[in-house]
């Protein structure tokens, strides 16, 4: 998914058994359509394979720049790609003095509770004409896994909340109009994603991505709580012939431009 506020990431394990993130956003460059020369910001980088294939688009005239509040994360992508600028900052607080071209997100957005701070400062960093292209998930996005996992902690007296930012299409489009932005196109689809690590991959993929899911348990109700799930959803995201995890993963991809101020029309800041 993204990299998300109280979420533990392991880097290796990311990129070896949670590849799919970044394969998956590849297609979304192309709504990007990064050229020579432009100054781009790829916001919830990662591990940095995307913002790499940005900057390969950009050359050596443009600039490109990943940001992230991992510092793991942050790490792996600087060893990798150490030609390349890397910045540890906060998406609902960063500012710089020259304004991009465009931002770029890719499964990164959904981790931020606060939404409106991020779209404003995404506007802010924008130059207007600028354009927002992003993929977050969607209305629906994991429920399936999300509504076991809080029924199975319910059951045990144990209550938890679904950290994410799921929005429907009408919702985010609406956010992002008040935050400045017309919006060209927005789209919520299914996307089934299988999950690596044969047998065990719901419990790799919880591993990974669900710790905001666990803050209130211990090690051993966590891991009672995992194999629940995984009984409670193997008819239905389970194929023992493949022995494949399928996760109900839902999306929403839009592409929103920073409308040009007129009069006294301005774009919101953070505060």
């Amino acid at each position: 998914m993204g990299h998300g506020e109280s979420n533990r990431w392991d880097a290796d394990d990311y990129d070896d058994d949670h590849g799919f993130v970044a394969d998956y956003g590849t297609d979304l460059l192309d709504r990007l359509e990064p050229t020579p020369g432009e100054r781009i910001l790829d916001l919830g980088c990662g591990t940095g394979h995307l913002t790499a294939d940005i900057g390969e688009a950009v050359g050596k005239t443009g600039t490109v720049v990943g940001l992230d509040r991992s510092a793991t994360m942050l790490a792996t992508a600087r060893d990798a790609y150490p030609d390349l600028g890397f910045v540890r900052a906060d998406a609902r607080q960063f500012a710089t003095g020259e304004p991009f071209d465009a931002v770029f997100s890719n499964a990164a957005l959904h981790w931020i509770r606060d939404q409106r701070a991020a779209v404003e400062t995404v506007a802010s960093l924008l130059r207007p004409g600028g354009r927002f292209v992003a993929e977050l998930g969607g209305a629906g996005n994991v429920s399936a896994i999300t509504d076991a996992v809080i029924e199975e902690c319910a059951a045990r007296g144990i209550s938890v909340a679904n950290p994410w930012y799921f929005p429907t299409t009408g919702e985010h489009a609406s956010l992002l109009e008040e935050c400045g932005f017309e919006v060209r196109f927005a789209r919520l689809f299914d996307r089934p994603t299988a999950l690596d690590g044969g047998a065990a991959g719901l419990r790799n993929w919880l591993g990974m991505f669900g710790d905001s899911l666990f803050t209130t348990l211990s090690a051993e109700q966590q891991q009672s709580v995992i194999e629940a799930v995984e009984e409670r959803l193997r008819p239905e995201l389970f194929d023992a012939e493949t022995e494949t995890w399928t996760a109900d993963y839902r999306r929403l991809r839009f592409v929103a431009v920073r409308r040009v101020a007129t009069d006294e029309q301005t774009v919101p800041h953070p505060q």
